[in-house]
């Protein structure tokens, strides 16, 4: 009996270092994710909204259940272009985060998907970009679209899906239109 207790507390004992091993690497590289985690944010924002060319993007609502961005062609923040939301669809096997870009007139500018973890090969062909292709091919054909377009080719609308993916083709989707639906609704009761 007492070579079980020494074993149990051996084992114990590592699973102790073990434990405060993995919370001190925690500690130690928790600013450096949290840095990149805001330079792919930045990097975001100027991929989706480019009329922004000083990359001036204002924090519009902070605090509230929906802050976006407004993006400004200049620094004196003058000449508003659109905006950049943030959004999140649930997709096959994660949340996906992205950027979304819109103009003016409410047609998107662009999204980027800054966070997913979808299945290799299938889903994460979100971020896919084809040989020849400078940027991922499912994002690019959102460009120029407007709420009334934002739906899969599946459910008749002029996303095209991925094959095999259509869980998450819908949550990017879904994701982007619900931005949109709710940027149009505070857009309408904001104003007098």
């Amino acid at each position: 009996m007492s070579n079980i207790l020494k074993l149990a507390a051996i084992l114990g004992l590592i699973t102790v270092i073990a434990a405060c091993s993995l919370a001190l690497v925690n500690q130690a590289t928790k600013p450096q994710i949290e840095a990149y985690k805001a330079q792919q944010q930045i990097q975001a924002r100027q991929e989706v909204l480019p009329a922004a060319k000083e990359g001036v993007y204002v924090l519009t609502d902070e605090g509230s259940d929906f802050p976006y961005y407004m993006g400004y062609a200049h620094a004196d923040t003058t000449e508003p272009v659109g905006v950049v939301l943030l959004t999140s669809g649930k997709g096959y096997s994660s949340t996906i985060e992205m950027a979304v870009g819109v103009d003016l007139s409410g047609a998107l500018t662009g999204i980027s998907i800054v966070s997913q973890q979808e299945t290799p090969g299938l889903g994460a062909k979100i971020t896919e970009v084809r040989y020849g292709e400078s940027e991922p091919w499912f994002q690019a054909q959102f460009k120029g679209k407007t709420l009334s377009q934002l739906s899969v080719d599946k459910d008749g609308g002029a996303i095209d899906s991925i094959t095999g993916a259509t869980i998450s083709s819908r949550a990017v989707t879904d994701g982007v239109r619900s931005a949109l639906k709710r940027l149009e609704a505070k857009q309408r009761t904001a104003k007098p």
